[in-house]
Order: C-alpha cells, then structure tokens, then sequence
C-alpha cells in the first residue's frame, strides 16, 4: 500500500516539473524516498527484525547513533559531511532504483 502510494506520488512529481533541474531534483527525491522505503521493509525482513529490535533497546548504541544524527543538518547551506552523505545516499538510491524496476 505504502509503495503503491509513493509510486503514484512520484508519477505525479515527474510528470508536473518541466526545467531540467527541477528533474533532476524530483530523480534524487526519487532516489531518497527509494532507499528509505527499501530499508525499512527490509528492517521487517524475518531475519533483520530480531536484530534491529536489539538495536532499538540498546541504549548505547541509540546514544551514539543520535550524536551521529545531531551532526547532519537539513538546511539549505549544508556543510561537506552532509553534501557527500547525501551524495551517497542518493547513489545507493539510485542503484537499488534500477534494480528493482
């Protein structure tokens, strides 16, 4: 339902943007919405799911994670860490974008 959902949407922003770079933006959104919606089916994979439970109790392991996530900034002036995570993002993204169409 929720990739139905996403699919529709995503038809919808590509099909109304007309310049190039709005394109190419709605593609890396395409990308980001990819590898978010991937991961987290994937995270309720039988196998993933007990181990990512563990993770989710595991105080440590949140507490660095969150210091990790306080890094990142998700303004307009992005530093370099976040322009190549983002980067890195969008490529893996895209990777697994053309596999599974």
């Amino acid at each position: 339902m929720r990739l139905t959902t996403l699919m529709i949407f995503f038809g919808l922003v590509i099909f109304s943007t007309g310049a190039q770079a709005q394109y190419s933006s709605t593609k890396n959104a395409q990308y980001l919405a990819t590898i978010k919606a991937v991961a987290n089916y994937k995270i309720n994979d039988e196998e993933e799911f007990r181990n990512v439970e563990k993770l989710r109790q595991d105080a440590r392991f949140n507490e660095k994670l969150q210091t990790m996530l306080n890094k990142l900034q998700n303004s307009k002036t992005k530093n370099s860490d976040n322009k190549r995570i983002l980067k890195i993002l969008e490529d893996a993204g895209k990777e697994i974008y053309d596999i599974l169409k």
